[in-house]
Formats: C-alpha cells, sequence, structure tokens
C-alpha cells in the first residue's frame, strides 16, 4: 500500500532526525512518497523542499522580530500544501514554534493525523506545554525513555524511539592512534573543552572556561587541550583561545575534509580522560564515548530568576536525568566561576571511574545496541496509522 508523508524540519538537528525516519520509512514502507520542508541531508532522502529550511532557523526575539511576517506567510503557506496533499500522516520535527502552528492550521482544516518527533521537556519545566499540544497533536516521537507518561496523561499517543545519539558511529583504534600521531599528542593525557556550539554561548562561556582551565592546567601541565568546534563558531572559539592556556587543539571543519573532521571529532572525544562541557546534549555524546565529565552554564541574570522558580527538576544533565544519578558534576548560574569548575574538574580526575555506570546505564536506557532510532520511529508511525 502506498503511504503519502508530509514532513518537516526547521533546523539542522531537525534535518538529521527526518533524514533518518525518511530511510526508516522507506525500508519498512518501499511505495512511500514525500513532501515538506527539510534541509541538505532530507533532500538526499528524496525530499523536494518547499522552501529552504534556512528560513525557518531563526532563535531568539530580536531575530524573529524582522522577519514576523515572512514567518508567519510561510506557516500558512505550509498549512495550505498539507491539507491540499491530503497525506496519511503530517510528521513535524521539533521547531515547536513553527511545527505546532502549523499543526494547529491544518487541525483547523482538516482531520489529517499529526505527528511530533520530539517531546516538549515538560519533566524540566512548562508542564502545561503537553496539554497545549494535545490539541494539535496525535502522536510524539520521544528521545527520551522518561517521556512517554507526561505526553500520555496530557491525551497524545507516544512511543520512545530512542536518542539519535546511539546511532553515531564511535572511534576506532585506528582512529584514534591517527588523531594522537597528526597532533602530536604522543601518550599525553587530553581534556576535552566544549564552550557551546551557538555563538551566545561561546561568547558567555569562554572566558570563565579559560580562567577555570588555566587554574587546572597549573597543577596538571600534562594535560593538552582539545577543543572540537561548529563551524559558525570556530572563528569566535579561535579569538577567545588568547586567554586559555597554551597549546590548545582547536578542531575546525574548514581545516578539514568532513569525513576527516569527524574522524578527529569522534577520536577526540574517545582518547579525552576528561571533558569541561557547556550544558546540553553533549553530556549523551561523551557519555557514549564513556569520557567523563563536568558540566558548566552560565544565564543572564533574568533567565537564571525565571528558571529557578519555574525548573521541575535539580539537574540539567541528561546523564544524570536518565540515569536518575547525580554524578556527573554541575556548575550553573551563579556556581559557573573558575574556581568552582576547576575544583570540580580536580574532583573527576581523581576519581574517572565514578561516572563509568551511569553513562553506561545511560547509553542503555536511550537504546544503545538497540534498532536505529530512525527505524524504530518509523515504526512507531506506522504501527499507529490504522489504514496502514
Amino acid at each position: 500500500m502506498s503511504l503519502r508523508v508530509f514532513i518537516l524540519a526547521g533546523e539542522p538537528s531537525g534535518d538529521r532526525l527526518g533524514a533518518a525516519l525518511m530511510r526508516g520509512l522507506k525500508d519498512l514502507s518501499p511505495a512511500v512518497s514525500f513532501e515538506g520542508i527539510g534541509g541538505s541531508l532530507m533532500q538526499d532522502e528524496g525530499l523536494r523542499s518547499q522552501f529552504l529550511m534556512e528560513e525557518l532557523s531563526v532563535m531568539g526575539i530580536a531575530e524573529v522580530l524582522p522577519k514576523y511576517f515572512d514567518l508567519k506567510r510561510r506557516i500558512q503557506e505550509t498549512a495550505d500544501a498539507v491539507v491540499a496533499m491530503q497525506p496519511d500522516v503530517l510528521i513535524t520535527i521539533d521547531s515547536p514554534d513553527f511545527s505546532l502552528r502549523v499543526a494547529k492550521l491544518v487541525k483547523d482544516a482538516s482531520d489529517i493525523r499529526t505527528v511530533h518527533y520530539v517531546a516538549p521537556s515538560v519533566w524540566a519545566w512548562r508542564p502545561g506545554r503537553a496539554t497545549k499540544m494535545a490539541k494539535v497533536i496525535d502522536h510524539v516521537l520521544a528521545l527520551l525513555p522518561f517521556e512517554p507518561p507526561y505526553m500520555e496523561a496530557a491525551g497524545m499517543e507516544c512511543d520512545f524511539v530512542g536518542h539519535p545519539v546511539v546511532a553515531e558511529p564511535q572511534a576506532t583504534e585506528a582512529e584514534i592512534s591517527a588523531f594522537r600521531a597528526v597532533f602530536n599528542l604522543g601518550d599525553a593525557p587530553v581534556l576535552l573543552a566544549l564552550p557551546g556550539s551557538r555563538r551566545s554561548e561561546v561568547a558567555r562561556l569562554a572566558d570563565v572556561f579559560g580562567a577555570a582551565l588555566r587554574e587546572f592546567h597549573a597543577k596538571h601541565p600534562e594535560h593538552r587541550i582539545v577543543v572540537p568546534a561548529a563551524a559558525h563558531v570556530a572563528p569566535l572559539v579561535r579569538e577567545k583561545l588568547t586567554d586559555w592556556p597554551e597549546g590548545c587543539i582547536v578542531l575546525d571543519p574548514a581545516d578539514h575534509a568532513v569525513a576527516e573532521f569527524a574522524a578527529y571529532k569522534r577520536a577526540a572525544f574517545a582518547t579525552a580522560n576528561l571533558a569541561l562541557a557547556a550544558s546540553g546534549t553533549v553530556s549523551l555524546e561523551l557519555a557514549a564515548a564513556r569520557t567523563p565529565m563536568v558540566i558548566a552554564y552560565r544565564f543572564n541574570w533574568l533567565t537564571w530568576q525565571i528558571m529557578k522558580r519555574m525548573a521541575l527538576i535539580d539537574t540539567v544533565t541528561l546523564v544524570n536525568l536518565v540515569s536518575e544519578t547525580r554524578v556527573v558534576p554541575e556548575c550553573l548560574g551563579p556556581e559557573c566561576t573558575a574556581e568552582n569548575i576547576a575544583a570540580r574538574l580536580d574532583q573527576v580526575l581523581s576519581a574517572p571511574d565514578a561516572q563509568q555506570d551511569a553513562m553506561r546505564l545511560t547509553m542503555d536506557r536511550v537504546g544503545e545496541g538497540g534498532d536505529a532510532p530512525g527505524l524504530r520511529a518509523a515504526r512507531a508511525v506506522l504501527e499507529r496509522l490504522p489504514q496502514v
């Protein structure tokens, strides 16, 4: 039986999820056809995007306001295209400000089934989002194992399909050896520094990371510091390193072919014996590589005050949440100081095995060793469609 899918993503992470889901749907339902919006990865899987996905990749009030009317027009155009197509299912991926507005217009005009990929973090804050979302979404594909009950309680179907980090390859011994040789690391211990993937994060964290690393490096000068950087923040990272310890190695995608950079980054994660990272999904990447970590993050004053009052959890690190432990040290908000970070790095270095059980449990719970998340997501979509 043929399957007609309208699928949309609004940012690079969604493009990766969408491409994997499309591959899964093609494996399970070869007669599937796609329309929608996506980036280069989804287009490689056969999608002809209705417009450039990059038009939707804006964040923050200052960035959104100048494009408000363009975005509003794109929302209406997209909803009209869905209704005109009459697909078996509309799949929206993350980007809730865009996705859920499209889904609402579609539901107002039709009974087309709606699936949203990536559950909102209602377990962390603003639990009312799930109830609001349930008015326009029938089925949620969740990345984390504890999320389905929250979605189901709001009235939506929900399946845990695994986190995409489990589908990422890990470094081979040959890749690690090549990485150490190319960057003249010898047998030196490696500390990964990961100050964020957004310019605002790097700008906010680079100085305190640098000060903490100087303090740490004074006690442990044998460590080499490696900084894997996303392409769009690499120039800023290099600019900020002037006050970091000497000899930091920046892995910049601009300096390498795509496959080479990916191999070096995998090797860096695998060979490091310690990491200092901004809060985010990078903690799962480190857990996959079994690299002990310290998590740090600074917020502006107002954001921190709001978060303190609205947060429903006592940790922001996914390894702590998924493993139901608190073994990964955090330096957040006013606790994000050079002295605190350096002390936590010392603490982890003195007991490097303390996080290993939690990292193994975390990866098992997010789907390591099972079917690829894209295939699991595709299966969940198909199993919930009564007509397929």
